[in-house]
């Protein structure tokens, strides 16, 4: 049984940001020094973070958010890519490029065509992946997810494989969650896209994505389902990005009450152009100084919480944003169907216009050079430490026993599969000064013994 949904509450979020337009600087004062304790932020002091102006707070809220992630996950950076498999959709939705009413060729990607493009993003060293596809019960119903994750984990190219699949579908129903569960998913990622329920209702027409309860629920099912890792998000410039921000604090905090554990993620995207849309449209767009802000003080809010930045933003934003709180970026993107397969062809049709052309190994060199370590590691799925197991490990700050190591794992047997001169002495550059940081011997010393391994030609040895 669905639990009672009133953790959205419009009238207490709109009198929380009124009251919050009186804060002072001292008051932002006073929240900056608490947030430095990890203790994260009640609603009252994110919203008074919000109206935050002055630019040597920013400079200071920015500090404290890149401290605070790094306290928690190190200096590595999740490293992702998604794989969209079919544009069929029945939603309207306004601001996507694959809504119902624009009038283009659909496709949906066969087994064979999911393999290829398999095979292309691990020829790429990828070990994690996005599954994205649109709401279509017809042509692609739950039992083409479940073969296309199948075809994504069998598919196997030299020394390439997809450890990991994370998954963005439509909100379903509890005994489809299961079987997703069933299928070994890792997390359950799904945007509510606005909290705001009259704007929700308005850039959904007609569509069965246009019932808010049941979007907003889907969270609820999930966890019924067995899956206890979810990513949430919000779509920034459809509506007040103050009035998302809160909300988004609350669902998080609904998640941990009811069902021990919040979001395991938490997104960032922002509108962009896209087919049949003027962004004119839309009049809560944010400007890059403002998205700062929203970065850092979620960060602070959910200190624990993974951060997602895709290849929407630009390679020189993506690269600051890193130092305010984000923990997992995309890389060498595409938002087509097929598009890994069509893209030197220039044949295709994005969901949406991405800003950030680098190819993994670009990407890779320039996390490098900032001194983080690009991680594909997938070991916390394959061990269990999923959920609350995840949360007490990040939360007692031990995560980063199996975290850190793991990236230097992963960053090697990246740099031998696909690296080439440049990027492995890079690597083995980064990998010297890591193991002397490495406080407890006995990880250091088995983090030796597994890259040792790993140049011997041994494989998925994580720790």
């Amino acid at each position: 049984m669905e639990k009672e949904i009133n953790f959205i509450n419009q009238e207490y979020i709109e009198n929380l940001l009124i009251e919050a337009k009186d804060t002072n600087y001292k008051e932002i004062s006073r929240i900056l020094d608490a947030a430095q304790n990890r203790e994260g932020l009640t609603h009252k002091e994110v919203a008074s973070l919000l109206e935050i102006k002055d630019e040597e707070q920013k400079r200071r809220l920015y500090k404290i958010a890149g401290e605070l992630k790094k306290s928690i996950y190190g200096n590595r950076i999740v490293v992702f890519a998604p794989l969209y498999v079919s544009d069929y959709c029945v939603n309207n939705c306004t601001y996507c490029g694959y809504k119902r009413d624009n009038d283009f060729p659909r496709k949906k990607l066969s087994r064979d065509e999911i393999q290829k493009e398999v095979k292309l993003l691990e020829k790429m060293g990828h070990k994690r992946l996005a599954l994205e596809l649109g709401e279509d019960p017809i042509n692609v119903p739950i039992e083409y997810t479940l073969d296309a994750i199948d075809a994504v984990y069998t598919t196997k190219f030299e020394n390439g494989a997809i450890r990991r699949i994370n998954v963005n579908i439509a909100a379903t129903t509890v005994q489809n969650y299961k079987k997703l569960k069933d299928a070994d998913i890792g997390t359950y990622i799904l945007f509510q896209e606005t909290y705001h329920k009259p704007t929700y209702e308005k850039v959904h027409p007609k569509s069965l994505k246009g019932n808010y309860e049941y979007h907003l629920t889907a969270f609820n099912r999930a966890m019924e389902g067995g899956i206890d890792d979810v990513g949430g998000g919000v779509l920034f410039g459809l509506a007040d990005y103050k009035y998302e921000i809160i909300s988004l604090m609350l669902h998080n905090e609904y998640l941990e009450e009811n069902y021990g554990v919040g979001f395991h993620t938490i997104s960032v995207p922002r509108i962009k152009k896209a087919e049949g849309m003027s962004l004119e449209e839309y009049p809560h767009q944010i400007d890059d100084d403002t998205f700062r802000n929203i970065v850092a003080i979620i960060r602070l809010a959910v200190p624990y919480t993974g951060m997602i930045l895709s290849t929407r933003e630009t390679a020189e934003l993506r690269r600051e944003l890193i130092k305010y709180g984000i923990s997992q970026i995309s890389a060498g993107s595409s938002a087509d169907v097929g598009g890994y397969s069509d893209r030197e062809e220039g044949k295709t049709r994005t969901q949406f216009e991405l800003a950030d052309h680098r190819t993994p190994l670009e990407v890779l060199k320039e996390l490098l050079d900032e001194d983080y370590i690009p991680s594909y590691c997938t070991a916390c799925y394959r061990m269990g430490r999923t959920g609350d197991r995840f949360m007490e490990l990040a939360k007692s700050g031990n995560i980063q026993n199996v975290c850190s190591p793991n990236a230097l794992l992963t960053l090697m047997e990246y740099a031998m599969d696909y690296g080439d001169e440049e990027l492995t002495e890079k690597v083995k550059t980064v990998i010297a000064r890591e193991l002397e940081n490495i406080s407890r011997e006995d990880i250091k010393q088995l983090t030796k013994e597994k890259l040792e391994k790993i140049k011997n030609g041994e494989r998925d040895l994580y720790l």
